[in-house]
C-alpha cells in the first residue's frame, strides 16, 4: 500500500495526480450547485418518500436546488434502454450488436431520454412541492431542474474523459459522502451531548463500531465471487499454459439497481398522490405503502429480491455465455457444452443471487429498521443504498489507479 502511494506521488505520475485534482474540482462545482436553490421555492422541504433521491444528491432535493434531480433521470433512462435491448424492440437489439458504433448511438439515445425524463420528473416535483403555483411557474422550475441535470451529465462526462473513474458514479458518491460528516455530528450530538456521561460516550462508540462492521460486511460481499474454472481445447503449451482461466460471478451481480427499481416503484404512488392532491390516496399510501409501515417495508424487500433475480439474468445471460464459450473452444470441466452448460451456469447464478439479494435487502432495509428501534433523527442511520454505492465506487477507483500504476511501472521497466 505504502509502495503504491509513494509511486503515485512520484514525479513520473504528475499527469495522474492532475486527473485526481481535476476530479475534485468538478465535484466541488457539483457541491456548490447543491446549495443554489431554485428561485421561488422553500429551501427546506420535507422530502419524505424521496429520501433516497435526497441522499444520492447530497441533500439537493431537500434544498430543492438546481441539482435536485441529480443524475437519477439518466440512470433511469439507462435501465430502460438496457431493458429494451432484450429483444423487446429489435432496433435496440441490433444496436447492441454493432460494437462501438452501436454503443455510441445507444448513449446518445439514453441522454435524450434522460433529459426528457428529467423534465417530466421536474414538472411532477414542482407541482407537488410548490403550492398555489401557475402552469408557467411549474414549467419554469422544470426547465431549471432539467438544465441542472444536463449540467451534471456534462460534468460527469468531463470527469470520465479527463478525471478519474466513471463521472456519473463519482457524482453520486460525492453526494452521499457530503452528508456523512453531518450524520456523525448529529449522532454525537444526540448520544453524547444530550445523553451526557459515560453511557452516552459508550453508545456513540458502539454506533461507530456497528457502522464499521457493516462497512466491512459490505466490502466482503462486494469482493466475494464464485470462480468457475474454464479449459480450452486449443490451448497451446507455452508459459501461460498452466495459468487457470475462470468465469468469475459476483455474489451480488445486480449491484444497487434492484434497490433503485424498488425505491422508484414504492415511491411512485406517493408521488402520484401528491401530484393529484388526493387526500384519500395520500392517507392510504401513508398507512400501507410508506416505508415506515410494515406492509410498505415488506413490499420494498420483496421488490429488491425479485428485481435482483430479474436484473442478474439481464446482465449475465447463461445462454449467450454458453454459446460464446463454445465458439471460443472453452468448456467447464465435467460439464458438456450447450444445454448442460446453460443449466449449470443458471443454477450457480440462482444460488449466488439468493444470498446476494437477501444481503442487498438487509443492507437497504437497515436504515428503516434502525429508525424504528432508535430514537435518533432520521438523518442518522446505518447501512443503506448509499453505503453500497460508495464502497463500489471506491473499489472501482482503486482498481483503476492500481492498473494505471502497474502499467506505467511496466512501461518504464521496458524502456530501461
Amino acid at each position: 500500500m505504502f509502495k503504491k502511494a509513494k509511486q503515485f506521488f512520484s514525479p513520473a505520475n504528475k499527469d495522474l495526480r492532475k486527473k485526481v485534482w481535476f476530479t475534485f474540482a468538478m465535484l466541488f462545482v457539483f457541491k456548490l450547485g447543491t446549495a443554489v436553490v431554485v428561485p421561488g421555492v422553500n429551501a427546506d422541504l420535507n422530502v419524505g418518500f424521496l429520501e433516497l433521491l435526497n441522499v444520492l444528491g447530497g441533500g439537493a432535493m431537500q434544498n430543492f436546488s438546481i441539482f435536485a434531480l441529480g443524475v437519477m433521470p439518466y440512470i433511469t433512462a439507462s435501465i430502460i434502454i438496457q431493458l429494451l435491448q432484450m429483444d423487446i424492440i429489435p432496433y435496440f437489439t441490433e444496436l447492441s450488436k454493432q460494437g462501438q458504433t452501436g454503443r455510441n448511438k445507444i448513449n446518445q439515445i439514453t441522454r435524450v431520454l434522460g433529459i426528457v425524463l428529467a423534465f417530466v420528473q421536474g414538472y411532477m416535483f414542482s407541482f407537488a412541492f410548490i403550492p398555489n403555483g401557475t402552469v408557467s411557474d411549474y414549467i419554469e422550475v422544470s426547465l431549471v431542474l432539467t438544465a441542472g441535470t444536463s449540467l451534471l451529465l456534462w460534468i460527469g462526462d468531463e470527469i470520465t474523459k479527463k478525471g478519474l473513474g466513471n463521472g456519473t458514479s463519482m457524482i453520486i458518491m460525492a453526494g452521499i459522502l457530503a452528508s456523512t460528516p453531518y450524520m456523525f455530528t448529529q449522532a454525537y450530538s444526540e448520544l453524547v451531548t444530550v445523553s451526557a456521561g459515560a453511557m452516552g460516550v459508550a453508545k456513540f462508540v458502539l454506533f461507530i463500531i456497528l457502522y464499521l462492521v457493516i462497512v466491512l460486511g459490505v466490502l466482503f460481499v462486494q469482493l466475494a465471487e464464485r470462480r468457475i474454472p474454464i479449459q480450452y481445447v486449443n490451448k497451446t503449451n507455452n508459459i501461460f499454459a498452466n495459468k487457470q482461466t475462470y468465469l468469475p460471478f459476483k455474489l451480488n451481480s445486480a449491484g444497487v439497481v434492484p434497490v433503485i427499481f424498488a425505491s422508484a416503484l414504492i415511491s411512485a404512488p406517493a408521488l402520484i398522490a401528491q401530484f393529484s392532491k388526493n387526500e384519500g390516496m395520500m392517507k392510504f399510501v401513508n398507512e400501507w405503502l410508506s416505508l415506515t409501515s410494515v406492509t410498505g417495508f415488506l413490499i420494498f424487500i420483496v421488490f429488491i429480491i425479485a428485481f435482483s433475480f430479474f436484473y442478474t439474468f439481464i446482465v449475465i445471460k447463461p445462454k449467450e455465455m454458453a454459446e460464446n464459450l463454445q465458439k471460443s473452444g472453452g468448456y467447464i470441466p465435467g460439464i458438456r457444452p450447450g444445454e448442460e452448460t446453460i443449466k449449470y451456469v443458471s443454477k450457480v447464478l440462482i444460488r449466488l443471487t439468493v444470498v446476494g439479494s437477501v444481503f442487498l435487502a438487509i443492507i437497504a432495509g437497515l436504515p428503516y429498521i434502525f429508525g424504528m428501534i432508535s430514537d435518533l433523527p432520521s438523518t442518522v442511520s446505518i447501512g443503506g443504498t448509499g453505503l453500497l454505492i460508495v464502497i463500489g465506487v471506491i473499489l472501482e477507483i482503486y482498481r483503476q489507479l492500481e492498473s494505471n500504476l502497474i502499467s506505467r511501472s511496466y512501461k518504464r521497466r521496458r524502456v530501461y
